[in-house]
């Protein structure tokens, strides 16, 4: 061994610390992940020719459109498409083309550069599925997990023998199987048809298009069928699946066992569907076309699916109510779920029907709103507008007799045979001049009779009360109204789910989104800002602001309020109220001068309490949820075989409505975040609560969830889901409806996103996808297609269990596995604290959701809230068997990578966008970047609330203790030393002790080897003073 010399020694002890701490700071080369992008198969289909829409901007004969096209492109590869029907002989606003697959993008791009067109769409190919009585099954767009052809569309379920009534605040379930009464067989007695019949009024000269199977000639059960047409590609005007025929016998049958609403009504067929189910956009945007060209007055239209961002169909379904068509249309049978509204019948120019019992129940089938277009900054309008009896209804048979079935596609023709009577009430020289889509819909409304024991999302105004609506006809003058026209907190449960909750200072906003309707005219204008008017003193405290149509058309648009209590309110308790009064008009009809000019007032009736404490109140992240429409987001549990998108909203108030209830039952109270992170003051909540989300973050708001966590004491509760590239590869299909391969943008929950959220606290979710039964605390619980934690730091509390894998990695596992192995835990659920605040994650959200729940988990939910918002430990949760000493960590090689091979900013809110907080944050920061994150913790006045301390809320009501982590001399070493070595570990936990340590350790490291180069500065000082002790001695000798 070289010996070393004093100064070599003290450059190793000195040099050598200052060199690991650069070595220590600078970025290490991190390995790329391994690419999981999956090509197609050569045994995929290769599509030569498919069809395409081509929207012109105005109407002409199709021989124009097609002289247009040819004189415009000179490139190949398409072809003009002649479409043989009724409508051949009437101008158009489109044209059907082929187009070679080679060719596509560059013929499309050419014919949209062309002055006249509109756009290009698919021909999307609608398929519908019937159930059969004799089935008694319901089939929709996928079938086993496979889609079947056609267009995406819900079930049609017409038939149930029996019922189930579920209730939309507790879910209980009420079976009844009451058999129907002979006296009370005939639908149309049981609304007072009779009455009208007897005073003349029955239907005669009011055109009724009935969109659907076609209807056979000569049938025995109808006197007065002018005209059928067929718009498939099939040889027949017959009706073959009873569908079409069963539709017309409610509306205008006269066999004395099942007779419709308007004998006398003529009936116009429009055969749109094969005998197999199947339509196409074009054969629809045809016999709209032709229905406006000859002045239908009603149209029924009994199908429906969630893509409401089929433009194509939307926008023609807009310009036949515009030409003053009364569309009536089924909400859909997706029911008892919320957030599973129907399209078109989620339209607010569309009569959206919704089905009940005989006992005024809500059928079991009928869909629930709200409407999901708004999504995220906004809030979903009221639907279905009304509900009629669509359950064991007598219909006609296809060729004689009577049958009954059930569905929101027979209350459908309830109310459009009501429509039908209502409309021969109007003399026919004067029914264009008063009756339109709006003002039929505010008869409606404003004669239904309200329902007890359901709220306005599963009922809309109430049950169809014909003699009213008649009532209210036969005086009526053209005039804009609002629906709903009351909000009234005091009334639960229908206005469910504001009842639920009281407005507090502080809070952001609570939303409420009414539909604008104007008899007036099909275009109408918001005169001025509507104005709030209190009704005493105390209604100053409620600040509203308004965002509304800017254009009512088509005799339709919305009003939004956006509601806060002022700071001033911080300790009222009491109920707030007035009145919001806005005027709407319209131009001067035919033969006037003035134009038209209508007052609307919306009464407000609303409860206030004082602002709760900050451990009671959570808020809910809306921002990061991407749902169908627009991309192909799969559903949260792999089990479901039947219903592959995730539609319904994933909001508080669609499928998560039974977890918002519980939690209120609980004393929670729970605000809505629609806008991102910064757009939120931590001081103010509990816990953030982060449940299924699909989206990407932005790096501003990953920085400032880091800081309100660690340093403003926010908790985290994190419920994720399923992601697994290869699985998802595996789920790709091919859609005959857009001629493309859909495959999923993300899996349940997009974990690559979530793990960069959490990885400054050292968390991250893993790609398996597990299955099981487990009991915690001998609350019994599934795990249905969660994901693992991969991640965890050491020091907190983690939960496993051993669920098989069922991945396509783990499904390989399992199959080698053999009888006597037993499976490996997997982590499933972690608790931990972080600096001021707590974190919880699990790995399911399938036990929260309410679509397809198997077991609830609100046990967990209330347990995790108790420990991140109120540092509450349940013991066991927080038992020592579950306590980690060392972290859980893989390297990020290992973790799941984002998807390659798909255009993820097309459907992301945070890619390729800007930050920006919307009209559901507080008023105070409408249009801005959110709260500074960089003089957060100092203190500062925002706008609009009081000077505060640090760690304080916003009003003297919230909590005012310390949210810092009690230590005592134990676990505060292993708090500190567990995270001391973590920092060696690449993405390890980030906490306050860490946050300091990027001074601390390199502080450390400097201090001791000043000591050391002190302690041999010293040893060759003594040495020193020895020899020259020892020399000394020897001069004086001398």
């Amino acid at each position: 061994m070289i010996p070393l010399s004093p100064r070599t020694f003290t450059f190793a002890f000195f040099f050598l610390p200052l060199l690991s701490i650069l070595l220590l700071n600078l970025p290490l080369p991190i390995p790329n992940s391994p690419n999981r992008t999956s090509t197609l198969n050569s045994t995929e289909p290769q599509i030569k020719r498919n069809n395409y829409i081509v929207r012109f901007i105005e109407y002409k004969k199709a021989e124009a459109h097609r002289e247009y096209l040819q004189s415009g492109l000179r490139l190949a590869g398409w072809g003009w498409i002649d479409r043989r029907n009724p409508a051949a002989r009437f101008p158009t606003d489109f044209g059907l083309v082929w187009i070679e697959e080679s060719a596509r993008e560059g013929v499309i791009r050419e014919i949209e550069r062309l002055g006249l067109v509109k756009d290009v769409n698919y021909d999307v190919r609608y398929g519908r599925g019937l159930l059969r009585e004799e089935k008694r099954e319901k089939v929709g767009a996928f079938v086993d997990g496979k889609k079947r052809p056609g267009k995406i569309f819900t079930s049609m379920s017409f038939s149930e023998s029996e019922g189930e009534y579920h209730t939309s605040i507790s879910n209980l379930s009420i079976s009844w199987k009451r058999e129907l009464l002979a006296e009370r067989s005939q639908v149309t007695s049981l609304f007072g048809a009779e009455a009208l019949w007897k005073k003349g009024f029955t239907g005669s000269r009011v055109k009724m298009a009935i969109f659907d199977t076609g209807i056979r000639a000569n049938h025995p059960h109808f006197g007065n069928i002018k005209e059928r047409t067929n718009w498939t590609n099939e040889d027949t005007l017959n009706d073959n699946l009873g569908h079409g025929t069963f539709v017309a016998g409610v509306i205008a049958g006269r066999d004395s066992e099942c007779l419709g609403f308007a004998p006398d009504t003529e009936i116009y067929a429009f055969r749109v569907f094969t005998d197999a189910q199947v339509s196409y956009t074009s054969w629809f945007l045809d016999a709209f076309n032709y229905a406006i060209a000859t002045n239908m007055d009603v149209l029924n239209l009994s199908i429906g699916g969630p893509d409401y961002l089929d433009l194509p169909f939307v926008e023609k379904v807009w310009e036949i109510t515009a030409n003053n068509i009364i569309m009536v249309s089924a909400i859909g049978n997706d029911g008892p779920l919320y957030g599973t509204l129907n399209n078109p019948a989620d339209q607010s120019d569309v009569i959206g029907v919704g089905g009940i019992d005989y006992s005024d129940h809500i059928a079991s089938f009928s869909s629930r709103g709200m409407s999901t277009w708004e999504l995220p900054h906004g809030y979903g309008r009221v639907k279905p507008d009304v509900v009629a009896y669509g359950r064991d209804i007598m219909g006609s048979k296809i060729s004689t007799g009577c049958k009954s079935l059930s569905g929101t596609s027979v209350a459908s023709p309830v109310v459009a045979g009501m429509v039908c009577l209502l409309v021969s009430v109007i003399p026919e020289n004067s029914r264009k001049d008063i009756l339109n889509p709006a003002s039929m819909k505010q008869a409606l409304v404003e004669g239904a009779a309200k329902l007890t024991g359901s709220n306005m999302y599963e009922q809309g105004a109430g049950r169809v009360d014909l003699l009213e609506s008649y009532e209210i006809l036969k005086t009526y003058e053209p005039r804009a109204s609002v629906f709903p026209s009351v909000l009234d907190y005091t009334d639960c449960p229908y206005s469910w789910p504001f009842c639920r909750q009281p407005l507090y200072a502080g809070a952001m906003p609570v939303i409420f989104n009414a539909t604008i309707l104007n008899g007036m005219g099909v275009i109408g204008y918001v005169e001025s800002t509507p104005t709030w008017h209190p009704s005493d003193e105390e209604g100053n405290l409620l600040s509203v602001h308004f965002t509304y149509s800017p254009v009512i058309w088509p005799w339709t648009g919305y009003l939004a309020l956006h509601v806060q209590i002022k700071e001033e309110g911080a300790q009222f308790s009491g109920e707030i109220e007035g009145n919001v009064t806005f005027r709407v008009y319209s131009p001067p009809a035919r033969g006037e001068k003035d134009r038209r000019i209508s007052t609307c007032v919306l009464q407000l009736k609303l409860k206030v309490v004082p602002t709760p404490p900050r451990s009671k109140r959570i808020l809910w992240d809306q921002f990061h949820n991407i749902k169908y429409p627009p991309g192909y987001i799969p559903r949260d549990s792999l089990d479901v075989r039947n219903d592959i998108l995730d539609w319904h909203g994933d909001h508080l108030h669609t499928n998560f409505h039974i977890m918002f209830n519980m939690l209120r039952d609980a004393g929670y109270y729970i605000e809505t975040l629609g806008s991102p992170f910064t757009c939120f003051d931590a001081r103010q909540y509990g816990t953030l609560l982060l449940v299924d989300l699909e989206d990407e973050y932005f790096p501003e708001e990953i920085e400032k969830l880091r800081d309100d966590v660690i340093n403003t004491g926010l908790g985290l509760a994190v419920f994720g889901e399923w992601y697994n590239v290869d699985s998802m590869v595996k789920m790709r299909f091919f859609d005959d409806n857009t001629r493309s391969w859909w495959t999923p943008v993300t899996g349940g929950a997009n974990i690559p996103a979530l793990n960069d959220l959490l990885a400054p606290f050292g968390i991250a979710f893993g790609d398996k996808i597990l299955n099981g039964d487990f009991s915690i605390d001998g609350e019994q619980s599934r795990y249905a297609s969660g994901t693992d934690i991969v991640r965890f730091p050491g020091g907190g509390y983690v939960h496993s269990f051993p669920f098989l894998d069922s991945s396509e990695s783990g499904a390989t596992q399992n199959v080698l596995r053999t009888s006597d192995m037993t499976s490996a835990d997997s982590p499933i659920l972690g608790l931990i604290e972080a600096g001021e605040g707590r974190i919880a994650v699990y790995g399911d959200s399938n036990c929260l959701d309410s679509s397809h729940m198997v077991t609830n988990c609100y046990w967990l939910l209330r347990r995790i809230l108790d420990f991140t918002s109120a540092e509450t430990r349940d013991p066991v949760l927080f038992s020592n068997s579950a306590k980690r000493n060392s972290p859980i960590y893989i390297e990020d090689k290992q973790l799941p990578s984002r998807r390659t091979d798909v255009n993820f900013s097309a459907y992301s809110a945070v890619m390729g966008k800007e930050l920006v907080c919307m009209s559901d944050s507080r008023f105070e920061i409408w249009g801005t970047k959110g709260y500074n994150l960089q003089v957060r913790g100092r203190n500062r006045r925002l706008p609009g609330y009081p000077v505060i301390d640090l760690g304080k809320g916003l009003n003297s009501t919230t909590d005012t203790h310390s949210r810092r982590p009690k230590l005592n001399a134990r676990n505060k070493n292993e708090f500190l030393g567990n995270r001391y070595f973590g920092l060696f570990y690449p993405e390890e936990l980030d906490m306050p002790v860490l946050a300091a340590s990027h001074w601390i350790l390199p502080a450390l490291i400097a201090v001791t080897g000043i000591l050391v180069f002190l302690s041999f500065w010293r040893i060759r000082q003594r040495r020193r003073r020895r020899r020259k002790g020892s020399s000394a001695g020897r001069f004086q000798n001398l």
